[in-house]
């Protein structure tokens, strides 16, 4: 019970909140999914498409060179979340100085060194958490590579092709929903930093990113661009006026 005392209630709410947030719209994105047109699962209509044109052609370098590309993109944010964590980790380590820094700033609250320290661990919870995430998603694509090189030829027969089409969408599906993760758990993750101005702020900004996160995932020209580009015959785009 000695660990309640670290940090007043309002901070307990805003840490409930922010994990209610982030788990519940982990959990509902995924229902959602299954019933609406998101970002994911038009992508992976996309890449159903890819895979059985890439099949279709001789010459494949294009298409192993488009997904190094996209395995380059996963390698930066899982080398930089390293980095990210040491500097937390540095700054955890020399708690006091940053305290007397922040406490010099009007606009942040630091009640105690444990609550200090609570919200410096926090945030090195979170991008270990999107750290896990990029690595599992660049090994993914690194099984992807393998099964791209691996691919029917032209002539090779139509189930050949249907169920590496299936399994090969499968992987890089769940390699994209890996890469989705981490860079979810960096926008929770700059939610958390709000938490050294004070709970209600944190809290705010916490619901803001939920917000945002669904406006893009379900509402965005983004997915109207891709949901048509594959619907040539659909003349009304899935969102408008939206990031």
């Amino acid at each position: 019970m000695q660990i309640l005392t670290f940090l007043p209630l309002q901070d307990w709410l805003a840490l409930a909140t922010f994990l209610v947030l982030w788990i519940g719209y982990t959990f509902l994105a995924q229902y959602w999914q299954q019933g609406h047109p998101t970002i994911a699962n038009q992508l992976a209509a996309n890449r159903k498409e890819w895979i059985e044109q890439m099949i279709e052609r001789d010459v494949r370098i294009s298409d192993i060179t488009s997904l190094g590309i996209l395995q380059r993109n996963v390698t930066f944010f899982a080398s930089t979340t390293i980095f990210i964590i040491a500097g937390l980790l540095t700054v955890l380590g020399s708690s006091n100085q940053a305290i007397q820094f922040l406490k010099s700033l009007p606009w942040i609250e630091v009640e105690s060194q444990a609550s200090w320290e609570i919200k410096v661990l926090l945030l090195v919870v979170s991008f270990s958490y999107a750290f896990f995430k990029f690595t599992w998603s660049m090994r993914q694509y690194n099984f992807s590579v393998v099964l791209f090189g691996s691919a029917p030829k032209t002539n090779a027969p139509i189930e050949d092709k249907v169920l590496f089409t299936k399994h090969c969408n499968w992987l890089l599906t769940r390699a994209t929903n890996s890469f989705n993760y981490g860079l979810r758990a960096y926008s929770f993750a700059l939610a958390a930093l709000c938490w050294f101005i004070n709970a209600w702020v944190f809290i705010a900004c916490s619901t803001f990113v939920v917000w945002v996160l669904y406006r893009r995932e379900f509402k965005s020209n983004t997915l109207a661009a891709l949901y048509n580009a594959s619907h040539h015959n659909s003349e009304k785009p899935v969102a408008e006026n939206s990031d």
